[in-house]
Parts: structure tokens; C-alpha cells; sequence
């Protein structure tokens, strides 16, 4: 039996092809909830393989491929399509210059700052492949483009639609997910167990009593009383939180207020939190609730706070025993830039949503989009954190050997499982 390196040898794409649409979704990002045009794109090329039943609008905008091969395991694969309301500061030739109204009608600059236009891109690459390759393995292929990761709810949405009953496509046996980051480009990571960790996101609203800039006296300002939070808040990792423990907690916005001369009536606070054991989420979350509770009664509110979850994104934990063989299968192609055992990460996913809600294992692992040089240049001096990450204005995988890796780890993943 070829071995699957010779496999893909063997098997040549377009990659130039693939290149040209990469660079097209990430010219043209939407974002979460909103990727109609996205889900059209991709499931035009899914169509023009000639092999899939496609699924459309599944939880929102999401689709799947489903390829019957005779007899075998259902492999699910997927990837993501939404984009980030961030402003593009790449420089690229290719940047985009989108703009567009969020789901409550506020213009927001959009980019692919986290990856999903690769994501899409490698997993449309490794679908024409598999297509090719189908002499070579059976059973049957699941290729799943969801919505809405970055808010958290596009897995649960599609599976919540009836992703498996009502719109029948069928339940994996293993499910595979992958995810490029700020890694060496070429490099591939996996570990078994917790490799990412959960995220839990609220809003809580402070109520004061609103009134004349020039007489705070008659007031009770929601913004001192909403900046007394923010400061305390940041003691809950730092003094309460076990040091051993991954734990992150970030306020990412504040809101108080729309002009200089006006106490405003209420403020907004925006948080997230970071955890991968539940007595520490639960510790953190208690420990929100209480210095909110605490600093709304020290500022006189006579209203209380109310505290609004948006969005939960359990662990991504990787099944042991797939992940082991999936190990091997990394080494014998990826050599030493593998890493089997890399470490776990604050960043959330959604994705073990579509495998864990029925009660199926799944594995995901991270691939590297730095430009060599450049990884190395920063190693070299010890600042690669320095170097754009995921999320920020200037993250821009390099096409090239990021594509080819994750073309090449998403076939791996498959071909290992269907001969299982």
C-alpha cells in the first residue's frame, strides 16, 4: 500500500488556482452571522468538483459536502468562514478594504484576521484531492464550512438547525479541525487532551443616575463606577486565581456615554475570560459577579447591574487515542516540524461542538503561517511575540508553505481515519 506522502505526490493539484481564491476570500471578508456571499463562493467550487451533495444554509450560512465512497468510517472535516471587525493594516496587494453593517446595523471594517480565508481555502484544496484519491480509500467524507465561530455560536447553531437530522448529513465517526497560527510556517502542532482553551463572554450593564457635566454632584456616574470595576477586575487572575491553572480574564470594551458635557444614565462593560478547568471558570465567573455586585453598592447605584452572557465555547480536547494516531501519521510526513505535545492555548474554538454533541470524538491542531525568515530572524532575538498574531490588524499567513501544509495535514488526517 502507497504511503499517503506518495499518495499526494502523486495526486497534483492547481495550487496557483487556489492561490487566486485565497487571496479573493480574503479581499472579501464578512462577518459572523453574515457570510452569505462567503458560503456562495465556496459551495460554487464544492459544486464544480462534481462529487459532493451540498447542504446550504445550515444554522445560518453554513454548508456541507457530503462524498459517499462505499463502505468506511465518516470522516468529518471542517473549517471556518467568518471574519473579524477589525480595520486591515497589512499593506498586501490584496488587503481588504471591506466595510459593512454588523447584525445590529453599526458599519464595521472587516478583515480575515484570524485565518478563516485559509481555513477555507486548504479545506477546498484537500476535498479536490480526496476527490482524486478516491480509489484509495473508502467510507464517507463530511467536508463542513460553518458560520460564526468568532462569536461562538456557528457549531452549536448548525447542529441545533439539524445539522444531522434534519438536514441528514451523516454523524462522523471522527471529526478533524485545524487552525493556522502564529507558528513558523511549515510547522504543525498537536497534544493530546485540552489543546485549547474555554471561553465564556458577558456584558454587564452599570446603571447610575445621569445629569449636567457641570454638576456631578446631582449624579451618579456610571463611568467612575464602571472604571472602579475595570481596575479591580484586573486583581481576580493576579491575587485569586491559582497560578498553575491557565486563566485569562480581559475586558475588551467600555462604553459610557456619548459627548463631554453629559453624565451618562448607565455604561456597558464588555468581558471575557479564559479557562480550561470548570472550578476555575466558576471561580471566575463568581468573582465578576461579586466586585461588580460591590462596586455598583460602594458608588450608591440604586439600580442593580445586569449581566448578560453572550457567547460559551467549551474546552477543545483532543481524544487520546485519536490523537496518538494522528501523531504518527504527522511524523512519518511532517518530520521534525511536527510537535506532538505543543502547549495549550487561551484561544477558543466552537468546533468540538459538532463531534461532542454526539458523543463522537474529534482532534484539532494548529499549523504555523509565519514566513520562515522572518520566524527565524525573531526567534533568533528572542521577540516572536513581537511578530502579528491572530486577531490583530497585520496578521497575514504567508500563502506559501502555509497552503501546501494545510492541504497536505487535512489529507493526512482523512486518509489515517478512513484506514482505521
Amino acid at each position: 500500500m502507497d504511503s499517503f506522502t506518495d499518495l499526494l505526490r502523486t495526486t497534483p493539484i492547481d495550487t496557483q488556482k487556489y492561490e487566486e481564491l485565497y487571496k479573493h476570500f480574503h479581499a472579501h471578508p464578512e462577518l459572523s452571522n453574515l457570510e452569505a456571499e462567503t458560503a456562495k463562493t465556496v459551495a460554487d467550487h464544492l459544486s464544480r468538483l462534481g462529487a459532493f451533495e451540498i447542504t446550504t444554509n445550515i444554522g445560518g450560512h453554513g454548508l456541507a459536502g457530503v462524498l459517499k465512497n462505499g463502505s468506511g468510517k465518516t470522516i468529518l472535516l471542517r473549517a471556518d468562514m467568518d471574519g473579524l471587525p477589525v480595520l486591515e493594516a497589512t499593506g498586501l496587494p490584496y488587503a481588504s478594504e471591506v466595510a459593512m453593517a454588523d447584525v445590529e446595523g453599526t458599519i464595521r471594517p472587516v478583515m480575515h484576521a484570524c485565518g478563516h480565508d485559509m481555513h477555507m481555502t486548504c479545506l477546498l484544496a484537500a476535498a479536490e484531492i480526496l476527490v482524486k484519491l478516491k480509489e484509495s480509500w473508502s467510507g464517507t467524507l463530511v467536508v463542513l464550512f460553518q458560520p460564526a465561530e468568532e462569536r461562538g455560536t456557528g457549531a452549536k447553531a448548525m447542529v441545533d438547525d439539524g445539522l444531522y437530522e434534519r438536514h441528514q448529513i451523516p454523524v462522523p465517526d471522527f471529526a478533524l479541525g485545524q487552525h493556522v497560527m502564529a507558528m513558523r510556517a511549515g510547522s504543525v502542532g498537536l497534544k493530546t487532551g485540552t489543546i485549547m482553551a474555554g471561553a465564556d463572554s458577558m456584558r454587564i450593564t452599570l446603571f447610575g443616575v445621569g445629569g449636567h457635566g457641570s454638576q456631578p454632584h446631582r449624579t451618579i456616574d456610571p463611568a467612575v463606577m464602571a472604571a472602579h470595576v475595570v481596575v479591580r477586575l484586573q486583581t481576580v487572575v493576579s491575587r485569586e486565581i491559582n497560578p498553575a491553572d491557565i486563566s485569562v480574564l480581559t475586558v475588551g470594551s467600555l462604553q459610557a456615554g456619548h459627548t463631554e458635557n453629559i453624565i451618562a444614565d448607565s455604561a456597558e462593560i464588555g468581558i471575557d475570560i479564559r479557562s480550561v478547568k470548570p472550578e476555575t471558570r466558576e471561580k471566575l465567573l463568581a468573582s465578576i459577579r461579586r466586585i461588580v455586585n460591590a462596586e455598583c453598592e460602594a458608588s450608591g447605584a440604586t439600580v442593580p447591574p445586569v449581566f448578560k452572557m453572550t457567547r460559551h465555547l467549551p474546552n477543545t480536547f483532543n481524544d487520546d487515542a485519536m490523537t496518538k494516531t494522528l501523531s504518527q501519521s504527522f511524523i512519518e510526513h511532517f518530520g521534525s516540524s511536527f510537535d506532538p505535545n505543543i502547549a495549550t492555548t487561551t484561544i477558543a474554538e466552537d468546533f468540538s461542538i459538532l463531534a461532542t454533541s454526539q458523543g463522537r470524538p474529534c482532534v484539532f491542531w494548529h499549523w504555523g503561517g509565519i514566513e520562515e525568515g522572518l520566524w527565524d530572524q525573531h526567534l533568533k532575538e528572542g521577540t516572536t511575540e513581537e511578530i502579528p498574531a491572530n486577531h490583530t490588524s497585520r496578521f497575514a499567513p504567508a500563502i506559501q508553505p502555509t497552503m501546501q501544509t494545510g492541504i497536505d495535514a487535512l489529507c493526512f488526517a482523512a486518509l489515517t481515519f478512513f484506514r482505521q
